[in-house]
C-alpha cells in the first residue's frame, strides 16, 4: 500500500469513473479503412489483440510489421539487441525535417557522440540547479489562476494550454536564459502546426509514397518547420557570439559541450537541432503528463487531497523548495500513473538492420518493429485492472515486483529519454505548487478524445474550472 499523510485517508471507493481511452477494433482493419484511421488517429488502428497477446504481426499492402508487447521481447529490442535496430523510416520522415540530425533522430556514431556530449547536462546535480526556476514558473501560473479563481464560482481554463505555457516558460528559462527574446506563442503554435502533419506522413510512408508528396496541411507544416529551425539557429548563433562564461542554461552547455572520447564540439546547426529537440520534446511531453494528471485527479478528488496534504506535511506550511520536490513520493506516483494510462509518447518504432531472433520470434532485416507503449501500459497480462487509476502501482515494493519493461514512458535501453530526470522533477514541482493552492474540476460531461500526433494529446483541449483550495 502507498503511505499517505497521517491526517488524510483515501475516500471510500464509489462507482468508478469512465475514463478516456482508445476503443480498439475487434479485428484488424481492411487496408483502406486502416489507412483512413491512421490519418485520423494512428492509435485507433491497433486491433484489440495488441492489448492481450505477447506479439502480433500486421500486414499492409504486402509489408509485414511486428508489434512486440511482452517485456522480454521489448528488452531484446531496446537493450539486448539495440544495435540491431535503427530509428524507423516513418519517424525520420516525420521528425527529421524539423529536428535535423539531433539526438532524437540520429543513429549510429552521430547519435553516440551527441549523446555523450549532452549527457553531463542532465546529471542529477545539474537538474537540481534548474528546480528553483521550475518552482518559480509554477508559482506564477498559480498566482494567475488564483486571481481568476477568486471571482464568483471560479474560472474555466484549458489546462492543456496552461500547462503548455508553463512548461514552455521553464524551457525558455532553463535552456535559453539570457540568449535573446523568443516568441513563445509563435514557437508553440509552430510546434503544434508541424506535429499536426505527422499522421499524413505515417500514412504516406505506409504507401511508400515519395517524401515530396503533397498532403493537406503540408504548406502550413513547412512554414512552421522553417520558422522553428531559423529561430533556433538564430539563437544558437547569438549564444555563440555572446559567449557562455558563467551561464547555466542548456544552450550555453550545448555550445560548450565536448564529446569526452574525441573532443568533438557541436556547430551552430547541431546546437540548434538539439535545442529544438529539447524545446519540442521537453515542454510538450511534460505538459501532456500534467494535463492527463489533472484530468485523472478531477475524477479522483481523494488523490488530489492526498497530494495537497503531502505538500503541506513536507513543507511545514512554508514555501516549496528543491529539497521538498525530492520528498513527495505520492505526488510522484500520481505523475507516473498518469503516464501509464496516458503516455505522452505512446509508441516507439524501430527497423531491423539485420535478421534477428527475439526469443524465438524471427525478424527479417528491414522489418518495422512497433512497441505500442499505450497498449503495453494497458496490457491484460501485465497490469491488474489496467483501466483503473491507482498511484499505488508505483509504490517502491510494487515497482520492484513488476518487470522493468512493462512500463516505458521514457523508453528504455541506450536511447532512454535523456531528459527523464528533468521532466519528472518539473512535473512534480508544478503539480505540487498548483494542487496545494487550487482545485481543478473537469467541465461536466467532458470525455476527452485521445489523439496521437507523435505525442498523445486531448483532441479538443481539457476544459477545467479552477477554484481556491
Amino acid at each position: 500500500m502507498t503511505a499517505h499523510p497521517s491526517h488524510v485517508r483515501p475516500a471510500p471507493e464509489g462507482p468508478r469513473p469512465v475514463l478516456a481511452r482508445i476503443t480498439p477494433p475487434a479485428r484488424p482493419l481492411g487496408p483502406w479503412r486502416f489507412l483512413r484511421t491512421v490519418v485520423r488517429n494512428p492509435l485507433e488502428a491497433w486491433p484489440e489483440t495488441i492489448y492481450r497477446e505477447p506479439h502480433y504481426t500486421s500486414e499492409f499492402l504486402g509489408t509485414s510489421s511486428l508489434f512486440v508487447m511482452a517485456p522480454n521481447l521489448i528488452r531484446r529490442v531496446m537493450v539486448d539487441e539495440a544495435d540491431a535496430f535503427e530509428k524507423s523510416e516513418v519517424l525520420r520522415r516525420a521528425l527529421s525535417p524539423a529536428l535535423g540530425d539531433a539526438i532524437l533522430t540520429a543513429d549510429g556514431a552521430r547519435w553516440r557522440w551527441q549523446r555523450r556530449a549532452a549527457a553531463p547536462i542532465f546529471r542529477a546535480e545539474r537538474i537540481r540547479s534548474f528546480v528553483p526556476a521550475m518552482i518559480a514558473a509554477a508559482e506564477r501560473t498559480r498566482d494567475a489562476l488564483a486571481a481568476g479563481a477568486s471571482t464568483g464560482n471560479g474560472a474555466e481554463i484549458d489546462i492543456a494550454q496552461t500547462m503548455m505555457r508553463t512548461t514552455f516558460e521553464i524551457i525558455v528559462e532553463t535552456m535559453l536564459s539570457g540568449h535573446g527574446r523568443i516568441d513563445a506563442a509563435r514557437v508553440e503554435q509552430g510546434i503544434t502546426d508541424y506535429l499536426e502533419s505527422t499522421s499524413w506522413v505515417f500514412a504516406l510512408t505506409l504507401l511508400r509514397a515519395p517524401a515530396w508528396m503533397p498532403f493537406p496541411g503540408r504548406s502550413k507544416a513547412e512554414r512552421a518547420k522553417s520558422y522553428l529551425r531559423d529561430e533556433l539557429l538564430r539563437l544558437a548563433g547569438e549564444g555563440r557570439r555572446n559567449g557562455t562564461e558563467g551561464r547555466n542554461d542548456l544552450m550555453s552547455l550545448l555550445l560548450a559541450a565536448r564529446d569526452p572520447e574525441t573532443g568533438q564540439a557541436m556547430d551552430d546547426r547541431d546546437v540548434a537541432d538539439n535545442l529544438l529537440t529539447f524545446v519540442t520534446a521537453g515542454h510538450e511531453t511534460t505538459a501532456l503528463a500534467l494535463t492527463w494528471a489533472f484530468y485523472l485527479l478531477s475524477h479522483h478528488p481523494e488523490s488530489e487531497a492526498l497530494i495537497a496534504a503531502e505538500v503541506e506535511a513536507a513543507t511545514g506550511g512554508g514555501p516549496l523548495t528543491a529539497d521538498h520536490v525530492d520528498a513527495l513520493p505520492y505526488t510522484r506516483q500520481v505523475i507516473l500513473e498518469a503516464m501509464r494510462l496516458y503516455p505522452p509518447v505512446p509508441v516507439v518504432v524501430r527497423a531491423a538492420l539485420r535478421d534477428v531472433d527475439l526469443d524465438g520470434v524471427p525478424v527479417k532485416a528491414g522489418t518495422p518493429i512497433t512497441i505500442p507503449i499505450y497498449a503495453v501500459h494497458r496490457h491484460a497480462t501485465l497490469w491488474d485492472e489496467p483501466e483503473r487509476f491507482d498511484p499505488a502501482r508505483f509504490a517502491p515494493e510494487a515497482v520492484k515486483a513488476r518487470d522493468r519493461y512493462a512500463y516505458l514512458p521514457f523508453a528504455a535501453g541506450p536511447r532512454i529519454c535523456i531528459g527523464m530526470g528533468f521532466a519528472l522533477s518539473e512535473a512534480v514541482a508544478i503539480l505540487a505548487v498548483l494542487v496545494r493552492a487550487l482545485r481543478f474540476s473537469l467541465r461536466p460531461g467532458t470525455l476527452p478524445v485521445l489523439k496521437q500526433r507523435i505525442t498523445l494529446r486531448p483532441a479538443d483541449g481539457m476544459p477545467m474550472r479552477v477554484t481556491l483550495r
